[in-house]
């Protein structure tokens, strides 16, 4: 029986988990689930799962007005609360759907707490890849991932050597704007960039995938996640999303994960690994598929692509800095402050204006992750980007 914590409960991840734990209770038992301002969410969550003891809620107000109507759960509240719910007793497995870099310390307090991990927060392991598979390592857990792409890698090297890899081919959609042309994109709005055309996402990954940041994140993340180098790992832009990844061998042989796109397949395999076990999704029809597409990513059309591999080949804090300057540019462009390509310019200008710390310690990399908040925050209020 695994126990499960649930970091992000009301987000598109969170949800279709919950839809995952619900399917099979006699194998996973939801213990403990945390949500932003989702209050109404939560409700019915506690209310249909009556093996949550532990909540954890984002928002002060809303969460003094829950504690206070329901006496019989423990009640955390804000990032610490997060830390809390991460390490509980009785869980032991976190699934972390969080979006962003809060999601980093309660994964590294829940590994220390011997728990397993079902990781879909990419920024954990690009801000601290080397700290997190050090602890992994030493607190003898699993990780497991949850993104789609790292799954498929993950299911496409089972059962292989590894000195048999020649290299890992990650896939993209390319997003909302996968058809535009740079100038096009001087012009797009909000509303549009939420217009995914293959996935239903939060707002924040829906943008990271239209600035194709999203697919930055991931190579960077691969690169902890499997222990490839940089120049090991490919990404092609593949628009039906029915490829999610796949690996090249030596042979020149290729293994390809494919399925329609459904995050709750992986989320179900992270689960319930080694084993597979029975879903009702969609299921592929070749007959109805009259062809697959794929293209090279051009680095001038992309360049959030190229700033992520240059940020990952330097390692240290920059990866950090990467994804700090990332978060503050979305949730600017987001509140309508920034147009759409000042994302790429204001990560651009963070990640060359910081001075790399190599082989970081976690506070250094929390410092890192401030320090390149302060400093994108700073270009945006100078409009030193449109």
């Amino acid at each position: 029986m695994k126990k499960i914590c649930l970091l992000g409960a009301s987000g598109s991840i969170g949800k279709q988990s919950i839809d995952v734990i619900n399917k099979y209770p006699n194998l996973f038992e939801l213990v403990a689930v945390s949500v932003n301002t989702s209050i109404e969410y939560l409700e019915y969550l506690v209310n249909s799962f009556k093996s949550i003891k532990y909540v954890c809620i984002g928002n002060k107000e809303l969460y003094q007005d829950f504690k206070d109507k329901h006496l019989d759960l423990v009640c955390f509240y804000g990032d610490e609360g997060l830390n809390q719910i991460a390490t509980i007793d009785e869980t032991n497995y976190v699934i972390n759907a969080l979006v962003g870099f809060k999601g980093l310390i309660p994964t590294i307090l829940a590994i220390r707490k011997h728990k397993d991990i079902g990781l879909a927060n990419k920024e954990t392991l690009v801000a601290c890849g080397h700290i997190i598979n050090k602890e992994i390592k030493e607190n003898k857990v699993n990780l497991y991932p949850i993104d789609s792409e790292h799954s498929a890698i993950f299911q496409c090297l089972k059962g292989e050597r590894k000195n048999n890899l020649e290299k890992i081919i990650l896939t993209a959609s390319g997003g909302s704007f996968r058809d535009k042309t740079r100038e096009e994109l001087t012009t797009v709005n909000l509303e549009e960039a939420l217009n995914h055309p293959n996935w239903k996402m939060g707002q924040k990954i829906t943008i990271d995938s239209a600035t194709m940041v999203n697919k930055g994140l991931e190579i960077i993340e691969a690169h902890w996640l499997f222990d490839v180098p940089y120049e090991k790992i490919d990404v092609v832009i593949h628009k039906e999303s029915i490829i999610h990844s796949m690996v090249q061998f030596k042979d020149g042989a290729i293994k390809a994960q494919l399925g329609s796109p459904d995050m709750r397949v992986p989320i179900l395999y992270a689960l319930s690994y080694p084993n597979r076990l029975k879903l009702d999704s969609e299921r592929l029809d070749f007959s109805m598929i009259s062809s697959l597409n794929f293209k090279k990513v051009d680095f001038k059309r992309y360049p959030a692509v190229r700033l992520a591999y240059e940020a990952g080949k330097q390692g240290g804090s920059m990866p950090a800095v990467f994804n700090a300057a990332n978060e503050v540019a979305v949730d600017a462009f987001i509140n309508k402050k920034i147009k759409f390509l000042s994302i790429e310019l204001i990560i651009e200008k963070t990640i060359n204006a910081h001075t790399i710390i190599m082989d970081p310690s976690l506070e250094e990399v929390l410092e890192a992750d401030k320090w390149a908040r302060q400093y994108a925050n700073l270009l945006i209020n100078r409009k030193e980007i449109d």
